[in-house]
């Protein structure tokens, strides 16, 4: 929960620097505190650090010394006051919601956003009076239009889960403070080491850890950035009361993910570069979606906001109609026999999946065309394999569409 404490150090540094002080044992590597009770020093003690009176960890469920380490290196690295760690980046999500809105309370969000995104806060939260409303994530004239009077929360995904779409951060941040409310962007793809959007305005940073903050698909983790004050009065609360908690492995091993996050993720935006420019010129091809290519629609924008194009690119198989589309697309992904048929993302493997029919495939169908999700639609997420064998791969079943 501890916000940055290593002023004046760079990305690199703090990604293998930042975290809770050495033990008495003076271990190089962070420790790893597998417990979920501390012996506490004294009743009066006791008393006051389950009261918050005093510094102290009391119970696993309010905090653990490597989830802490997991917490400052985040807030360090996304320039937060503070971090909240959280077992998943859904449960983060809801612990945002339910720490900031309340029946009668309006949500803006992006029609393009991560299916179970836009089935929590839409369906599941609407169940308890909390309105929502969805626009074209580049249109920023729609956001505006969107907000009302009882409008709190923000929330845009870039780039977004599959078509890599790109939002204006600076822009939105001014509607949302204009309107008296906060805005929150979900990070995952581009990571701090890409993309920082507190610096561009944002409120709230969130992250599925389990993607490239870990970066090999070992475990699951959430985190929420944000306001020092909005994490103790707000999110800690709800954490305390609900049980969303990362375990102590689980944050050691995401912790210990981030101390390569820059390099994993300057070597995996080429070669995703690489990829997507080989795809384009490919005559199965219908179109490639990555912010790192000039025909991407908000590529001069993604190019202020980050510093390379991020490991995720989508495409479409050339068809006629969405039967023969998902046909073709089953027929690349069966084709495969070196990358993998995963849903994950943010792995050092390439992983290659059908949004249409897992990641969205809750959705009704009009919410899958609102988002733009073909069925002729693959997303990759490109990991650290050799490049021609990534293409090799791909082309077995892109070279044989009947």
């Amino acid at each position: 929960m501890s916000g940055n404490r290593h002023d004046g150090l760079r990305l690199q540094t703090l990604a293998v620097r930042a975290a809770v002080e050495r033990s008495q044992y003076g271990e190089n590597s962070e420790a790893l505190y597998l417990t979920s009770g501390y012996v506490q020093p004294s009743a009066e003690a006791s008393a006051r650090r389950f009261a918050g009176a005093e510094e102290g960890y009391t119970y696993g469920r309010s905090g653990n010394p490597t989830v802490t380490s997991f917490e400052q290196r985040l807030s360090a690295l996304e320039g937060s006051e503070a971090t909240m760690a959280t077992s998943s980046g859904m449960s983060a999500i809801m612990l945002m919601c339910f720490a900031l809105l309340k029946a009668g309370d309006h949500v803006v969000l992006s029609q393009s956003m991560f299916g179970s995104t836009l089935k929590l806060i839409g369906s599941e939260f609407a169940r308890f009076g909390v309105e929502s409303t969805t626009v074209p994530q580049t249109d920023l004239a729609a956001w505006k239009a969107a907000i009302r009077p009882n409008t709190r929360l923000l929330f845009a995904e870039t780039p977004t889960n599959p078509l890599t779409e790109v939002c204006d951060i600076a822009a939105l941040a001014d509607l949302a403070h204009n309107a008296g409310a906060w805005l929150a962007v979900d990070n995952c793809f581009a990571t701090p080491a890409l993309q920082r959007p507190i610096d561009l305005g944002a409120d709230i940073v969130m992250h599925s850890g389990t993607k490239y903050l870990d970066g090999q698909g070992r475990v699951m983790a959430g985190a929420l950035c944000a306001p020092e004050k909005m994490v103790i009065e707000k999110f800690l609360p709800v954490q305390k009361n609900s049980g969303m908690v990362l375990s102590p492995f689980n944050a050691w091993v995401v912790l210990k993910g981030m101390e390569t996050l820059d390099i994993r993720m300057k070597a995996q935006s080429a070669l995703t570069l690489e990829l997507a420019q080989w795809l384009e010129q490919h005559p199965a091809v219908a179109r490639v979606y990555y912010p790192g290519l000039t025909s991407h629609p908000q590529h001069a924008l993604a190019m202020r906001q980050m510093s390379l194009g991020g490991a995720v690119l989508s495409f479409e198989v050339k068809a006629n109609g969405p039967e023969q589309a998902r046909a073709r697309a089953f027929h690349v992904l069966d084709s495969m026999q070196l990358l993998s048929l995963c849903t994950n993302l943010g792995d050092t493997k390439t992983l290659l999946t059908h949004p249409a029919s897992t990641s969205h495939g809750k959705l009704s169908e009009a919410q899958r065309q609102a988002a733009g999700i073909g069925q002729g639609l693959i997303r990759v997420a490109v990991g650290l394999e050799h490049p021609q064998d990534v293409q090799d791969d791909i082309a077995r079943g892109l070279n044989t569409l009947a």
